[in-house]
């Protein structure tokens, strides 16, 4: 059966280590959408921080960002939205307290006030270098709590490896779990993770699934490209599942395709082999 939907992830996959789009990958995504498969970035980069990379592709894209809280086209056309009840953000506050210089609020708004965060400190060498690219969408809000005047897209935690999975935990065991989701992301080599939490529908593989049920598409018609923890259900989902040479351990268990890494041009090589050519469904 012809793929007719490619999902891909961004960070790791599309992206090589200097977070750039190779030719190579550029131009086997063009060629897709000139065959006219349908190209979706699934990403956790929130809207306005993926579309300086969709930008750089030669093709319409359907954006799958946030985890899959939104859908949107990258002409800013939102087709999904799932948001985060604010009863349930209220709880997780209070619960995170202790990872606070990390957490961050994420709205659904047009430009300032996206992201908001307690404060904003030039000593923060995890995450200054990402807050100051996005000055324009930041807010400020102390105590945080005190932004929640509508329901938010996600809470976001993120810091060291260990400290976030003290984190993860905590959030896993809280009485409100059932009430949300969390995607985790985990780079061991950089020791930093991040924490989503978002509305309890929400993961790659169910918006992913959701939009492909929209569309008509059948589930061994979608290819799906990954490397973190986060693309495990969209993978699961896909009757293509490719990881990445670069993927974590985990996704490399499941004995589903992979291809060369995110340096190697990995996602087109992909694209070469199952979308462009044919390859066989996993189970």
């Amino acid at each position: 059966m012809p793929i007719r939907l490619i999902a891909l992830d961004i960070d790791g996959t599309l992206l090589d280590s200097r977070w750039q789009v190779s030719e190579a990958n550029r131009q086997a995504i063009a060629q897709a959408a000139r065959r006219g498969i349908e190209v979706a970035l699934v990403t956790g980069r929130r809207y306005d921080f993926a579309m300086p990379v969709a930008r750089q592709l030669q093709a319409p894209l359907t954006m799958i960002v946030n985890n899959g809280a939104l859908v949107r086209s990258n002409d800013g056309h939102t087709h999904l939205r799932h948001l985060l009840p604010r009863h349930v953000a209220k709880q997780v506050l209070p619960l995170t307290k202790p990872w606070r210089e990390g957490t961050a609020v994420i709205f659904d708004r047009p430009l300032e006030n996206q992201l908001m965060l307690e404060r904003l400190d030039p000593d923060d060498s995890l995450r200054y270098a990402y807050y100051s690219r996005n000055k324009e969408f930041i807010g400020l809000s102390n105590p945080l709590e005190s932004c929640l005047t509508e329901d938010p897209i996600q809470v976001m935690l993120s810091g060291k490896v260990a400290s976030m999975r003290d984190a993860e935990r905590a959030l896993r065991a809280a009485p409100f779990a059932p009430e949300c989701a969390l995607a985790v992301t985990m780079y061991e080599r950089r020791d930093f993770a991040m924490i989503d939490v978002l509305n309890p529908v929400c993961s790659k593989g169910a918006s992913l699934a959701e939009w492909a049920t929209l569309r008509g598409y059948a589930r061994e018609e979608v290819m799906a490209i990954g490397d973190n923890h986060n693309d495990l259900e969209m993978l699961i989902f896909a009757g293509i599942p490719v990881v990445m040479g670069n993927s974590v351990r985990e996704l490399k268990t499941f004995g589903w395709h992979e291809t060369a890494s995110n340096d190697e041009n990995g996602v087109a090589h992909a694209i070469e082999q199952f979308a462009l050519g044919e390859a066989t469904p996993c189970a």
